[in-house]
């Protein structure tokens, strides 16, 4: 089969196309692509319209409310890059317009591309789906098999964790905050990662959208742990985002609160991507929902303990709780 050339608009989908061992057939990538380490330095076809890096949480939510109220993209495609680099496949999703160019974009860039390439489109809403997105890609690029023993492995990692879980007596409340300021749920493959990990999250939207809900609601449902993941976050810019939770009224009576169990994770490595790491993200939750089943043989900086008090919140690193 000939190699294709292949451009990525996601950085889930760069993580699934290196993890298949197609690493050198990557001609073009975004500017968010940061994993592997072997993708650094490959051309960036797709950047950032709103600067949100210099930007607080409360500024890019109205920034971007504001661009798609207008009808406008969040994205910008390097067109002239796109045309030289002339792909033979192209991965993007139609799933969220906050995450990636999706379909407007794709096909202006089309229209400039004398050869028509096969557009990949990944849009999982569940974790199956991100699996079948894998078996699609491989499939594409001659790497079926190779995509059969990734998705079997990752299969096996999660019925692992599944297995402990199932016949708890107790699962825990945990909340997944996907935005601080606005307070966001969590969605599509999060509230069942969640499960998996022997938790619940009735506030999660399993499947579907997540969504602004009000505060009132973390209140209600006392999570007795909570998660810290904005999406598109790392840990590093977690951190520094959660001063501000202290400021919401009712969050020193929060169980996860007054349990220690409020961590801040590496949303991006872990959660927010749609990539093989998923898999990795499940038994982080479990490590930080049941720390007395499970211990965290990941990276050190995957997340933090967040301890708040009267005085302000600090931050430590944990590696293994007992």
């Amino acid at each position: 089969m000939t190699r294709a050339r292949i451009v990525s608009f996601l950085p889930s989908a760069t993580e699934m196309a290196c993890a298949l061992g197609l690493g050198d057939q990557l001609v073009g990538i975004t500017h968010e692509c940061d994993y592997p380490p072997e993708v650094e330095g490959k051309p960036v076809v797709v950047r950032n319209v709103v600067p949100i890096e210099k930007m607080s949480q409360p500024e890019i939510d109205a920034a971007v409310t504001r661009r798609m109220r207008d009808g406008l993209s969040l994205y910008q495609v390097d067109e002239k890059l796109l045309r030289e680099l002339a792909p033979d496949i192209i991965m993007t999703q139609d799933l969220c317009q906050v995450c990636a160019p999706s379909g407007n974009e794709v096909t202006q860039a089309l229209e400039l591309l004398s050869k028509k390439p096969q557009i990949l489109w990944l849009t999982p809403k569940s974790l199956e789906e991100i699996f079948d997105n894998l078996r699609e890609l491989g499939r594409a690029t001659g790497h079926a098999r190779e995509a059969e023993e990734l998705i079997a492995a990752g299969h096996a990692r999660l019925e692992k964790v599944a297995a402990v879980t199932r016949n708890l007596s107790h699962r825990p409340r945990v909340f997944c905050l996907e935005w601080l300021d606005p307070v966001y749920c969590s969605g599509h493959w999060m509230p069942e990662m969640v499960e998996i990990a022997g938790g619940v999250d009735a506030l999660g939207r399993k499947g579907t959208d997540s969504v602004r809900i009000p505060w009132n609601d973390v209140l209600e449902w006392a999570p007795e742990v909570l998660i810290i993941t904005p999406c598109g976050f790392n840990l590093e810019k977690v951190v520094e985002q959660t001063p501000q939770l202290f400021n919401n009224p009712g969050w020193l009576g929060l169980p996860a609160v007054s349990n220690g169990q409020v961590y801040a994770v590496d949303a991006n490595s872990y959660f927010a991507r749609p990539g093989p790491r998923v898999v990795d993200g499940t038994e982080l939750l479990a490590h930080l929902i049941h720390p007395e089943l499970f211990r965290w043989e990941g990276s050190q900086g995957a997340f933090r303990r967040i301890e708040f008090s009267k005085a302000g919140p600090t931050s430590f690193s944990v590696t293994s709780i007992s």
